[in-house]
């Protein structure tokens, strides 16, 4: 799988247990701590499948998703909520279309893993996921 992997989540175990899942994986993965980290790299030229945590301090995933569309980043990319959340919340209205999975943790790394690939896939055939 060539596309790239980015999980924005503000706890650092997070981060830290995803990165050694997708290095045993082969899977290139790109952490960022923060919405404006996503968007740092967004800006820099990232395209691929984006792992988002929704309760993040200053600036949650949803509002980061707007910020992602507002600034014309969207393209080329797949946005995958991670979160503790059972459903999603009033935030979301106006965001489906550019959510294409909402997982809820705690998740299976073998589910997650092939969500990842197939959500991979997509954007190599040309598919933006949405």
């Amino acid at each position: 799988m060539d596309s790239k992997i980015m999980i924005v989540d503000d706890e650092e175990m997070i981060r830290e247990a995803a990165e050694m899942l997708f290095q045993a994986e082969g899977i290139d993965l790109v952490t960022a701590s923060s919405g404006k980290d996503c968007l740092g790299y967004l800006e820099s030229g990232f395209r691929g499948v984006i792992l988002m945590d929704v309760m993040m301090p200053e600036m949650d995933g949803w509002d980061t998703i707007r910020e992602i569309v507002g600034k014309g980043l969207f393209d080329g990319n797949v946005i995958v909520m991670l979160t503790a959340m059972d459903s999603p919340d009033d935030k979301m209205d106006g965001l489906q279309e550019y959510v294409t999975d909402y997982i809820t943790k705690p998740f299976s790394i073998q589910s997650l893993l092939a969500s990842i690939r197939f959500y991979g896939s997509l954007l190599e055939s040309g598919g933006d996921g949405a």
